[in-house]
């Protein structure tokens, strides 16, 4: 087989690496579950080169998406649930369907027309969803009720406690200044010394946890994303310890064979850089 620009190609090469006896060993032995995980991790490293700016990495990292989405669709269609051009079948009546501002007759809307039209849409998607099970002989689908249902448990821990924050914040359930989710992270700190002085290894992983939550609200009080805050002190992290190395590789020596004290005070110096160069 050759490469190909047409989607034919990679469906083809991923119905031969699924195809029994001839097929790719480790292909064969993954299912929905086992390749789930990569599917999120090709997700992330999409994010990944969008952020950094580096189209060659964004181009082959959306390959790697797209390959997860085909593998999902030839394992359903062996199992005869559907193929992948009902995957894009689908896809594509949904956007058709929530946007007939677009592709019918409700021209000229404002934003919150659109808005309120699209959750009307949802509803009747959903209404017609139902009725498909049931043509089908499937069981009606248990959906969680009440303010929070709906938040995904796959989410990131940090965009989940913002989603349900913002969710709980929608029947006046939060507050409405930022400086008090600030008191509310010097509290939770007291509780972590609290529990550090006990020893308690559970307390302290739970009042680590709450504080955690606590700053993702903060976060979401000032139209922060918290994932986005964090992967900033990430790489911000990485940077200053890297330039800790680079000194100390011109001064033939390792990180290992500083002391704390050179590298606190290097680390310094690398900050003081930053702040003078912008």
């Amino acid at each position: 087989m050759k490469p190909s620009r047409e989607i034919a190609g990679l469906i083809a090469i991923m119905a031969a690496l699924r195809r029994p006896e001839t097929g790719c060993p480790w292909d064969l032995e993954q299912d929905f579950a086992s390749i789930a995980p990569y599917t999120v991790e090709e997700a992330y490293e999409v994010a990944d080169a969008i952020a950094r700016g580096d189209r060659l990495d964004l181009k082959d990292e959306l390959g790697d998406l797209l390959l997860q989405v085909v593998f999902h669709a030839r394992m359903a269609e062996e199992e005869g649930s559907f193929a992948f051009p009902d995957v894009v079948e689908a896809i594509t009546g949904k956007l058709i369907r929530r946007h007939p501002h677009v592709f019918g007759e409700a021209r000229d809307l404002s934003p919150a027309e659109v808005k309120a039209l699209w959750h009307r849409i949802k509803a009747e998607e959903k209404a017609g969803k139902a009725a498909a099970r049931a043509a089908a002989g499937l069981p009606p689908k248990t959906e969680e009720t009440g303010v929070l249902a709906g938040v995904p448990q796959t989410l990131p821990a940090l965009t989940r406690a913002w989603k349900l924050q913002a969710r709980a914040s929608t029947v006046g359930f939060d507050w409405n200044d930022a400086r008090l989710v600030l008191d509310k992270i010097r509290e939770e700190t007291a509780e972590i010394d609290e529990a550090l002085g006990s020893g308690d290894r559970a307390a302290i992983r739970e009042e680590i946890g709450d504080l955690l939550f606590v700053v993702a609200n903060l976060a979401r009080h000032v139209d922060a994303d918290p994932e986005g805050c964090l992967s900033a002190a990430n790489a911000k992290f990485e940077r200053r310890f890297k330039a800790i190395e680079e000194f100390l590789e011109a001064e033939g020596r390792t990180a290992k064979e500083a002391s704390l004290d050179e590298m606190e005070a290097l680390w310094q110096a690398a900050k003081r850089r930053e702040k003078a160069a912008g």
